[in-house]
């Protein structure tokens, strides 16, 4: 049998592509109904029962049954032992993957992650302490695919911002453990992980087990019901971000191979049926050329039943007026990863104001940034990235103001804020800053 893909065909210069463009565009982030619903009987009973509702949970999604949930935890032994089993050169690319990661995200610590404090003329000294969370959770996909670089991608920036304690969950259905995610974990320095996965491996990680230690914050995608639960759990714990279907949008001047852009469409599109892949280019001609090797790769690839769902329901290939438009309209749709398949992409990345994480010139692949170039694969999506940042170190950190008064700065300081305080009626606060002054006035307002 041969396949083939249809992405839409739109141009802006068509009277109704607004219409076309946004019905395209369109991606609910709400969650069902029913699944909102199921999550929440799942959060309230694992927070009443703890580790009895995880385990029954775990024997009913992942087929999974045992009689104590520590028999779900992974020891420090059998992620070397993992690490040990893989082949050579499996090894060698996740240890090169993991240092490139974690040399990317020192440099970030170093240029934003530290304390810093100065004085200003009367001896009053301000600043910011920066600190690590004490315990973080990191959640792993493991449904339809095992997700080393997602291991690398979570632990490895909380490992350098200091956090003492990464707890993973990982599903493993049937009890089907994935060597290469058990090594990713060993070599990025997980502390403790433990096999359990969706809405009550979230619950469990938020509220504390008996077995399963309670965190900070909870990073990493997963499923509805994996998002569904983090926004519930928001509030008792962090969280990095709410992720949507993967994304990638390719800004293609014409210069790059045909075939090199089909399958970097194809490389989002494989993730999942909802996954979008689109592609602006000013050149006709190169987007029939495209469409030309999307049909002939695709019966190539093991996952084109997704690929072609992929690309059908939610792929376009736009023609745009200009390479300017493309990038405007590249902009408005802010999307997760950004392609400059371009002979000069530094001409065009200062128009770029919003995507994920951008990759210039014809040969950064966005799949190098998903494994080994450095840089974090976890990304905003839908469109979030108009407001949102990058998995980074400082999402492993909090920041506390540091406020030293001196005797002199109290004098001026303290008549600023008791005024303040006056007018908006909160005497004690007025009265506070009062008392620290040489000479102190009669409380206003006094009975």
């Amino acid at each position: 049998m041969t396949f083939t893909a249809r992405p839409a065909r739109l141009s802006t210069a068509a009277a109704d592509f607004e219409a076309q463009f946004a019905a395209r565009l369109h991606w609910s982030a709400e969650t069902d109904g029913a699944i909102e619903e199921r999550v929440a009987s799942i959060l309230a009973d694992v927070k009443l029962r703890g580790d009895a509702a995880v385990l029954e949970y775990t024997a009913r999604f992942d087929s999974l049954d045992v009689p104590d949930l520590k028999q779900l935890e992974l020891t420090q032994t059998e992620l070397k032992s993992a690490f040990d089993s893989l082949p050579a050169a499996q090894r060698d690319a996740l240890q090169a993957a993991a240092r490139r990661v974690r040399s990317y995200h020192e440099a970030q610590k170093k240029a934003g992650g530290e304390s810093w404090s100065y004085r200003d003329e009367d001896g009053t000294l301000l600043g910011q302490k920066v600190t690590p969370l004490d315990r973080v959770g990191i959640y792993v996909p493991g449904g339809k695919a095992a997700y080393p670089s997602s291991v690398l991608m979570n632990a490895i920036p909380a490992h350098v911002a200091g956090v003492a304690e990464i707890i993973m969950v990982v599903p493993t259905p049937r009890g089907e453990k994935n060597p290469l995610v058990l090594a990713a974990a060993f070599v990025a320095g997980v502390t403790r992980a433990f096999t359990i996965g969706g809405a009550q491996a979230v619950a469990a990680l938020a509220y504390g087990t008996a077995t399963v230690p309670k965190v900070d914050k909870i990073t990493g995608p997963g499923n509805a019901y994996v998002a569904s639960a983090k926004k519930r759990v928001f509030g008792t714990v962090g969280i990095d971000m709410i992720a949507g279907p993967s994304e990638i949008l390719v800004l293609a001047d014409g210069s790059t191979p045909a075939d090199w852009v089909a399958m970097d469409l194809f490389s989002q599109a494989e993730h999942d049926e909802l996954a979008q892949s689109i592609l602006l280019c000013p050149d006709a001609a190169y987007i029939e050329r495209v469409q030309a090797e999307i049909d002939r790769l695709i019966d190539t690839m093991p996952r084109r039943d997704v690929i072609r769902a992929s690309l059908e329901g939610r792929g376009a290939l736009i023609h745009t007026r200009s390479m300017e438009e493309a990038c405007e309209i590249s902009n408005r749709i802010a999307p997760e990863h950004l392609e400059v398949s371009s002979r000069d992409p530094h001409r065009w990345e200062p128009l770029l104001k919003h995507a994920g994480a951008i990759f210039l010139g014809a040969y950064t692949s966005e799949s190098l940034g998903d494994y080994c170039a450095g840089p974090n694969h976890v990304l905003p999506t839908s469109g979030t990235a108009r407001f949102s940042s990058p998995l980074g170190v400082y999402d492993f950190q909090k920041r506390s103001s540091l406020i030293e008064v001196s005797q002199a700065g109290a004098q001026s300081l303290g008549k600023i804020a008791a005024e303040m305080a006056y007018g908006e009626g909160l005497q004690a606060h007025a009265r506070a800053a009062e008392m620290r002054l040489d000479d102190v006035p009669p409380m206003r307002g006094a009975a």
